[in-house]
């Protein structure tokens, strides 16, 4: 039986992807820092037994792997968020990254999906700055990619909070460096980052989704026969 692990899972792409798996029935262990707040939805589901819950931080490795034991799968949906600490996003994007990838496998966990951001890996942008955030989560998808894992990365647009969308617009799937703006609301990424675990087609590519309204719903398999593969392709921001 598979086990998926989410990490990150109190965060707000993070508790998403723990729902939809639950909801796919999915056995889910979900990851998170000693000191996060469940959303009420995960804390209800932690109360009735369907939700496993392990509280670490991602520094300390033998944490990470009493964490993972077991584990089939793993979702990445840690991040930094905005702080006065500008080292931040080198701790949880790069270093955050590469420990779970190593406690991967370590323990022979074979199928990651790393949630990172459209435009990772680029030095002219806003973003960075805010300590540099799309050069490290670059740093950490490399990582990644260079584990011998079956990795898919996920590149989502920018993040919005209503779900309702989610119901209404279709996803824009492209591979590496295609797409530069436009949003999607997380609830469709979590839905993406599912699906590529079913998908063995995801495998070793990078995958920039947004959404749109004027966007065909269609599954992630269909999305994915209408472009190449592009997996031994090495990025142009790299």
């Amino acid at each position: 039986m598979t086990q998926l692990a989410v990490s990150g899972a109190s965060g707000k792409t993070g508790w998403r992807v723990v729902e939809e798996g639950l909801k796919r029935g999915r056995s889910v262990r979900a990851i998170v820092r000693p000191a996060s707040v469940l959303p009420s939805a995960l804390a209800q589901a932690e109360q009735e037994g369907r939700l496993e819950v392990r509280r670490l931080e991602l520094d300390s490795a033998e944490a990470l792997l009493h964490a993972l034991q077991g584990c089939t799968e793993l979702v990445i949906a840690t991040g930094a968020r905005p702080s006065i600490n500008l080292a931040g996003p080198l701790q949880v994007d790069a270093w955050g990254v590469q420990a779970q990838v190593q406690a991967c496998r370590s323990l022979g966990l074979k199928r990651v999906v790393l949630v990172s951001s459209l435009c990772a890996g680029r030095w002219l942008h806003p973003l960075n700055l805010f300590g540099l955030i799309l050069v490290w989560k670059r740093v950490g998808e490399r990582c990644l990619e260079r584990s011998g894992l079956d990795w898919t990365v996920i590149r989502p647009g920018g993040l919005s909070e209503n779900d309702s969308r989610s119901t209404k617009e279709g996803v824009l799937v492209t591979d590496a460096d295609q797409q530069q703006s436009n949003s999607i609301p997380r609830r469709l990424v979590a839905q993406v980052c599912l699906d590529a675990l079913e998908q063995p087609q995801a495998c070793g590519r990078i995958l920039e989704i947004t959404s749109s309204p004027a966007q065909p719903q269609q599954t992630l398999g269909q999305c994915l026969d209408q472009i190449p593969s592009r997996s031994q392709i090495t990025p142009r921001f790299s």
